[in-house]
């Protein structure tokens, strides 16, 4: 490029002396003459644009904040260089870096490297791939654009995933595994040990302790093989901001360390999106395709800006699951959404089911409750203390109808509903 631009200097040079040895006029009109027959040379000696062809590879899904690369293969067909810039065009929160020089011989092919780094879920799907070739003079170019589609799904982090050890080893000791045992309420004999204090009385085994020393227990395990349901409420309260994103990604977050507990505990899990229509569902899957299967339907899910519509949500899940099984919610806390929409059909659910329903708290809630400060910080305060008796009051209603509440800031949210899930499993409710 820099032979290119002193060749153009140098015609540039050449024309305006030419203009200044001539009279006004006439040099006016020469000058600009020179010129475009200097543009039209420019334009004829630049490579073609229009003839090149295009291939992509590379990465088709990556984690959300996680860098990813595309590669674009540029073939020159045509009978001269190209020398220019290359646009390989993305949307924004793809967060690409599209521009590329690009020096082409004829006949000959360049690869050319992408690279991402997306700040939002779902598909980011690439935009036209734009050449333009400068000519030898470097006074014109030839540009054109050129489809060259590719996508990239951008899948839930998985922050919450590095819970998941200490979680899988309370789940060894549920399931007696480990040197250490614990008595579950399953169903399934496990073994005998010795009476340590603290010990449910009615767990020994009187006929074991005859032929004994020591007075034993039954152990019991958990039982497998569970149905655990995830409903994610992708409707209105799902949109609301928690820090830099909306509640439904703290969610999804939540839901995916349970299901990758309850997957290792033997239980079936499942997933549905709703909020007036179905807008996900996972079933059947297990093992290690389970949370490729759960990343991949909730990657393009978007929270909705409508009122979720409960009484469809309960029907869908009584349809798709007939046993008795372990549904976890994960809506808001809010008194209005809850006493028009779930509570109305709450006793349905709570009849077949045993339900979890899990809330995203705002962590700025807190810091207002504690203001005190100025009057602005007081009425913040004020506010805060009554959106925390209202949360109350909806939790304290829910367990009347024997629903569990999980209700935690979008960090502590994952670990809870996991804890939670261990104590359904010790109790012998699940």
């Amino acid at each position: 490029m820099a032979v290119t631009g002193r060749l153009g200097l140098l015609a540039l040079f050449g024309a305006l002396v030419v203009g200044l040895l001539l009279p006004s006029t006439t040099g006016i009109l020469a000058v600009g003459g020179v010129l475009l027959v200097l543009v039209v040379v420019d334009l004829v000696l630049a490579g073609g644009v229009r003839p090149l062809t295009f291939q992509r590879s590379g990465d088709t899904s990556v984690r959300l904040g996680e860098p990813c690369e595309v590669r674009l293969v540029v073939a020159n067909p045509g009978g001269r260089a190209i020398r220019g810039q290359l646009r390989d065009a993305w949307p924004p929160s793809a967060g690409a870096s599209d521009r590329h020089a690009l020096r082409l011989p004829a006949g000959e092919r360049q690869a050319l490297v992408t690279s991402l780094r997306p700040s939002r879920r779902g598909d980011r799907t690439a935009a036209r791939v734009t050449v333009r070739s400068v000519g030898p003079l470097g006074i014109a170019a030839r540009q054109g654009s050129h489809e060259v589609p590719w996508t990239v799904r951008v899948l839930p982090p998985f922050h919450s995933r590095k819970h998941l050890p200490s979680r899988l080893a309370r789940l060894q000791q549920l399931d007696g595994r480990s040197a250490v045992l614990i008595r579950g309420q399953g169903t399934e004999f496990d073994s005998l040990r010795e009476y340590v204090i603290g010990d449910d009385v009615r767990s020994i085994d009187w006929r074991a302790t005859a032929r004994a020393a020591d007075v034993m227990v039954r152990t019991w395990r958990p039982e497998r093989d569970r149905h655990v349901v995830l409903v994610l409420d992708t409707g209105r309260v799902s949109a609301g901001r928690v820090g830099d994103a909306p509640r439904l990604d703290a969610a999804m977050d939540a839901a995916l360390l349970l299901a990758a507990l309850a997957s290792r505990a033997g239980d079936r899990v499942d997933l549905l999106a709703y909020d007036r229509r179905l807008r996900a569902a996972v079933q059947g899957s297990s093992g290690a395709a389970l949370l490729t299967s759960l990343v991949n339907a909730m990657a393009p899910l978007e929270p909705s800006l409508v009122e979720t519509d409960a009484r469809g949500m309960v029907a869908e899940v009584l349809q798709r699951t007939r046993r008795r099984s372990l549904v976890v919610l994960l809506t808001g806390l809010d008194a209005a959404p809850l006493e028009e929409g779930l509570f109305p059909v709450l006793s349905t659910l709570t009849a077949r089911h045993e339900l979890i329903v899990a809330s995203v708290a705002d962590p700025r809630v807190a810091e207002m409750l504690a203001g005190r400060g100025d009057a602005e910080a007081v009425y913040d305060a004020a506010s805060a203390s009554r959106t925390v008796a209202e949360r109350q009051r909806v939790t304290e209603r829910l367990a009347r109808h024997g629903v569990s509440v999980v209700d935690a800031v979008p960090e502590e949210l994952p670990p809870a509903l996991a804890d939670r899930y261990l104590a359904l499993k010790a109790a012998g409710r699940l």
